[in-house]
């Protein structure tokens, strides 16, 4: 997954009174990948149950869709 590459050499973190973790500060690139991979993960398993389809009919759809 991108966003696991680009964790940050040394975390930056907000801590409450009594010195406890309660966030992290992330690059916004790298917080904007995160989200893209939690959506790309969303879709996968949304569509986790769904049958596959051969080559040919997945060219054929792309070409009915005009895409090929």
């Amino acid at each position: 997954m991108r966003g696991l590459s680009m964790v940050a050499k040394r975390e930056q973190y907000v801590v409450d009174g009594r010195g406890r973790r309660t966030a992290v500060i992330v690059p916004a690139k790298q917080y904007q990948k995160l989200l893209e991979d939690i959506h790309d993960l969303a879709v996968v398993a949304e569509r986790r149950e769904e049958g596959s389809i051969s080559l040919d009919a997945m060219k054929r759809r792309l070409r009915k869709d005009g895409v090929l």
